[in-house]
């Protein structure tokens, strides 16, 4: 287990530096200069990778299952992400073009190593104790993510005191975040063990077996068959396409909104996205105990009507102490609703269909990474950059996503994935 969460304390580096407080700022204000069509162009980039991850991933989840590749897969994304998180350190100002491939690049890695980690949970956690191993795993990912924060925070302070620009600083915050998630990861791959047997898999256009890619995808249309009897699951999919829409707008344009809206500086930001990260962690972890007490369905439905709440805040803040209590609000529904939706997905999933049921929740989360900052720069493109009408518009997806959780009947599910 401590393998397995030493993943989750790798990886939260990058979704937190480059992701949200460093490099989507640095690129809509440095290296598209500030241009109106910046923020759209952000959220259409990470759309493009996004869509990228729906089109592989479900297939890569049921080639891990039917091969046991989960690990030797997992090395390969870690790999990836931390090489072309480290080239964005050559993007400088007018870059936009390699700014946008290494950016789909990491991300698409970044993707394939967060949905292949979790199919490991069910293996790892008891049925009564996914929500607080999964809070655990959350939980110790935000110190990560605090640590290459706060490791990148401490290289910009010095090199403003020396009167460095934005374009020196940040490359080398992209060095830092690659670095710390390739070190940390050894611990994982050190600890962590494929504890899945291959599957034998049937015969495919006359042949006694099949393997790779054509077993893979094979599996994943049986599953697309049978999708009738997991139709909580799928529920549960389209609840998660719908408030995970409107985390994905808190992550990819927190600092963008505090910038844009409130005149935040870089390190304001980086301050702001620290103590969210705080908030965060506190929240995973003790909400892990709490989910696994009061049910996984409930405990989802309590975290979107705080996400209802702050959203409603920060687009009423006109200072900086209201929309860093709406930064509270958001850490900790942050870290709990997103640790109790990956848990309640494992207590759906079939034992032999881990990791493609968490390829298809990648899927849904995917898809919500694009309908959700597209939505978001859509609007601020329409309405001459109204970023409080986005922040706003945003809190539809949390209301969605609540009427959608009604339609999962969690005891039905269960009952499901065990036949």
């Amino acid at each position: 287990v401590f393998g397995w969460a030493a993943y989750d304390f790798a990886n939260s580096g990058y979704t937190t530096v480059v992701l949200t407080a460093v490099f989507s700022a640095y690129f809509v204000g440095g290296v598209a200069g500030g241009a109106s069509w910046a923020t759209l162009a952000w959220t259409l980039t990470l759309a493009a990778s996004s869509l990228l991850v729906m089109l592989t991933m479900p297939a890569l989840g049921a080639y891990a299952d039917l091969r046991a590749a989960k690990k030797r897969l997992l090395v390969l994304s870690t790999l990836g992400c931390v090489l072309t998180t480290a080239a964005l350190a050559t993007v400088g100002p007018g870059d936009i073009v390699w700014a946008v491939v290494f950016i789909i690049l990491s991300n698409l890695f970044f993707s394939y190593g967060e949905s292949l980690i979790a199919a490991f949970l069910p293996e790892l956690a008891r049925p009564g104790s996914l929500g607080r191993v999964s809070g655990w795993g959350w939980s110790f990912g935000y110190f990560g993510g605090m640590l290459a924060l706060g490791a990148s925070l401490g290289y910009v302070l010095w090199a403003q005191a020396q009167g460095l620009p934005a374009a020196h600083f940040v490359p080398v915050t992209m060095l830092i975040t690659a670095g710390l998630f390739a070190a940390a990861s050894l611990v994982t791959f050190a600890l962590l063990r494929e504890r899945a047997l291959p599957q034998a898999t049937p015969g495919i256009a006359g042949h006694a077996a099949s393997s790779g890619v054509a077993a893979a995808l094979a599996q994943l249309g049986r599953t697309w068959r049978q999708a009738r009897r997991y139709r909580d699951f799928t529920a549960l999919l389209a609840c998660a396409v719908a408030y995970q829409a409107g985390i994905s707008v808190v992550v990819a344009l927190a600092a963008i909104y505090a910038e844009q809206a409130l005149g935040f500086k870089q390190t304001d930001t980086m301050m702001l996205i620290f103590l969210v990260n705080i908030a965060a962690a506190a929240g995973a972890f003790v909400w892990g105990y709490v989910q696994d007490r009061i049910g996984h369905q409930r405990a989802i439905a309590v975290t979107l009507v705080g996400w209802i709440v702050m959203t409603v805040l920060a687009g009423l803040a006109t200072s900086a102490t209201l929309f860093w209590g709406a930064a509270v609000i958001a850490g900790l529904c942050m870290g709990s609703s997103q640790s109790s939706g990956r848990a309640l997905a494992g207590a759906l999933a079939p034992e032999h269909q881990r990791a493609e049921f968490y390829g298809l929740w990648t899927f849904a989360i995917r898809l919500s990474a694009i309908i959700g900052p597209v939505t978001y720069g859509l609007i601020t493109l329409l309405s001459a950059g109204n970023h409080r009408l986005a922040i706003f518009s945003t809190g539809l997806f949390f209301v969605l996503g609540l009427v959608l959780l009604r339609k999962v009947n969690v005891a039905r599910g269960m009952a499901a994935a065990g036949a």
